[in-house]
């Protein structure tokens, strides 16, 4: 997509000089970018990369001297990732995926599909779904009975979502989620070996044959607007009440979801998190890559939990969290220092020993 110079820079909200009639057709990285590129040096490390590419436009930290770097035209971006995300709806054209049905889609007739959709091939919609107006689906959809979905939809490859799913405007699915499958719940006739571990925490009276009973799943997957479903993500219908995603949530990657699990707004869940089942995250809170969160726990609005963080009890809101199980941050950070301290500890104790023991035996000697 072409665009001049003068047209990013106003859609960006930002300041553009030299030739700003200059036209783009991509973004590039410094050292790889050509003549028809705009350059990406929003910090002055990627300086030294402009004098290895050729391009003539970049896009540049505020105050950086544009014609010493060699280029005819340029845009200043105080915040340099928030410049990238307004550039990238610009530059991304998105899917091709024709306008109107496929004809190798199989749509039940009491489906309703809004005004001015775009349906690819071995989509299957079924009985009684509602899809909003400009829906975008790509190939391999599927769709189950009862789901509904808002307007300006853009589900991906392979994506499957179930039977009464209700989903906002503005959904953004990625290839090969699975939205609204049964959750994963099973009960024994007698009191099961991990429920008697949670009330002795660690005992057991004896141990002895169980078989699982299946708990069907009654509820759905309600989802708010401006939500977005990374690729391969699992999100497990409510056993009654439904699963919440709440509005402008974005999940990464692999991201479980059990059961019951309520998710506020604007919440970030990165790649690979697990959520377990009936357990509720608040609003705004960011769990890093392979967080674990415990049943029925609650995470507060803010939390921020680290890497591999393992999350047991309730977290209250605000909270920095880090470890396994996790802790304060600070707390985290003084642990990990101690830790490292117990090989010099150890050997200080060995040399102690060692001076101590003789006399301890001397003295013994003398007794007797």
């Amino acid at each position: 997509m072409a665009h001049s110079i003068a047209e990013i820079a106003a859609a960006l909200g930002a300041e553009a000089v030299g030739d700003t009639a200059i036209i783009v057709r991509r973004a590039a990285e410094p050292a790889m970018a050509g003549p028809d590129d705009l350059a990406l040096a929003m910090d002055p490390r990627y300086a030294e990369g402009l004098a290895k590419g050729q391009a003539r436009a970049a896009v540049l930290w505020p105050g950086a001297d544009w014609q010493g770097l060699g280029l005819q035209t340029a845009i200043f971006a105080p915040r340099g990732r928030l410049a990238m995300a307004g550039l990238s709806v610009m530059l991304d054209e998105g899917p091709r995926i024709a306008l109107g049905l496929h004809p190798m889609t199989v749509i039940d007739p009491s489906a309703q599909i809004g005004a001015g959709a775009a349906i690819g091939p071995f989509v299957t919609i079924g009985a009684g779904v509602r899809i909003g107006a400009r829906a975008r689906i790509a190939s391999h959809v599927s769709i189950a009975e009862g789901a509904v979905i808002g307007d300006d939809a853009l589900i991906l490859q392979g994506a499957r979502i179930g039977a009464r799913v209700v989903i906002g405007h503005r959904f953004i699915c990625q290839p090969g989620a699975v939205i609204g499958a049964d959750g994963f719940s099973f009960v024994t006739p007698e009191k099961s070996g991990v429920e008697e571990i949670r009330e002795t925490l660690g005992q057991r009276a004896e141990i002895r044959e169980q078989a699982w009973t299946r708990i069907h799943s009654l509820g759905a997957v309600s989802i708010g607007d401006d939500v977005e479903i990374g690729a391969n993500c699992t999100i497990d219908r409510g056993t009654i009440r439904d699963t919440v995603i709440g509005r402008g949530t974005k999940l990464d990657n692999q991201v479980h979801i059990g059961h019951n699990v309520q998710v506020g707004e604007d919440t970030l869940l990165c790649g690979q998190v697990g959520i377990a089942g009936s357990s509720r995250i608040g609003n705004r809170v960011v769990l890093a890559g392979q967080v674990g969160v415990n049943d029925n726990i609650f995470v507060g609005d803010d939390v921020i939990a680290g890497g591999g963080t393992k999350i047991f009890t309730n977290a209250p809101k605000g909270r920095v969290l880090l470890g396994y199980p996790a802790v304060k941050m600070e707390t985290h950070v003084e642990l990990q220092k101690a830790l490292r301290r117990l090989p010099r500890l150890g050997a200080r104790v060995a040399a102690l020993e060692s001076v101590i023991a003789p006399s301890s035996e001397s003295a013994k000697a003398d007794e007797e």
